[in-house]
């Protein structure tokens, strides 16, 4: 089994997706499936059940996953150990909404800037993120969500607003049109959630409480932590959903999707950059961190307030 095999199968199933990885690693979509499939076979066992629609990960995919993310994580650090000096490896987390939308604003025009640098990203949910963290696995963290943790500290970044998106159909058209729609009227309609340990799902709850709502209160079709499967859910009929206007763009760009703001109600969430607070943080990564704020302009005045 070859690395390449390893980094071709972490990314599918970090993604959830052929073609998302294949845009990643820069390389064909055929040549990922022959990663897996070649790993399948030396395995002797099924690791992805693929249709035209959708790709599940099985039990022992899962397991290989682990360990593969492991041997990678090992390779990195032999890397970056051995390096002349020349390259510089930032060991980054970031949870769904700055993987998907944040990272690819960002590391294009650093990288450029800084054509020596050299990152490796672990993507997961704020909790499973914060504790890699914590761990010393990253050594920066972009979240959804302020930690809890005493030994993590973390800084505004983004300022971000929850926005409810609908199936571009009636009675949501015609609510568009019109200027009438409602949160009553909304969520006549069926919900689909985040799920537990979503910065997400914290700034979705909160939006529900200030509007007056519990869950228990919605008809919930779904749950899913991937934002772009609640997209392309909610584009098909599903139902509609709360989620990060960052994530909303390009479907309301494209006209896939209606979006519907509330900006009376306190729907406006902060993404993070944590970093853990005993521990000697990298130039190269005290560069990043400088950048990533420098980048979006965050308002001084906001930063470490926790108001919003």
């Amino acid at each position: 089994m070859e690395l390449k095999q390893l980094v071709s199968f972490a990314s599918v199933v970090r993604l959830g997706s052929f073609s998302r990885a294949a845009e990643e690693l820069y390389i064909a979509q055929p040549t990922i499936s022959l990663h897996i499939r070649q790993m399948e076979e030396e395995l002797q066992t099924k690791l992805l059940l693929r249709t035209t629609k959708s790709i599940t990960v099985t039990e022992k995919g899962r397991e290989v996953y682990e360990y593969a993310v492991s041997m990678l994580q090992l390779r990195d650090r032999i890397i970056e150990k051995c390096s002349d000096g020349e390259r510089r490896i930032i060991r980054l987390g970031a949870s769904t909404i700055p993987s998907a939308y944040i990272l690819p604003e960002v590391l294009p025009e650093y990288v450029k800037r800084n054509p020596a640098t050299y990152f490796t990203i672990d993507q997961g949910d704020s909790r499973s993120v914060t504790e890699k963290l914590a761990e010393g696995v990253i050594d920066l963290a972009l979240i959804g969500m302020k930690p809890s943790s005493p030994e993590i500290a973390a800084e505004p970044f983004y300022e971000d607003t929850v926005v409810i998106i609908t199936p571009v159909r009636e009675p949501f058209l015609t609510m568009k049109e019109t200027r009438s729609a409602t949160l009553q009227k909304l969520f006549e309609a069926p919900v689909i959630l985040r799920e537990e340990g979503s910065g997400s799902l914290k700034a979705a709850d909160a939006f529900l409480a200030k509007a007056g709502y519990a869950e228990s209160d919605l008809l919930v079709a779904a749950r899913t932590n991937d934002p772009e499967s609640i997209k392309n859910l909610v584009a098909q009929g599903l139902g509609i959903s709360m989620i990060s206007s960052k994530a909303a763009e390009n479907y309301s760009r494209e006209n896939r999707l209606l979006v519907f703001s509330f900006p009376e109600i306190s729907g406006r969430r902060l993404l993070y950059i944590a970093t853990r607070k005993h521990a000697a943080l990298s130039e190269r990564a005290k560069d990043f961190h400088r950048y990533l704020k420098q980048f979006y302009a965050f308002p001084p005045e906001k930063q470490g307030t926790g108001k919003f």
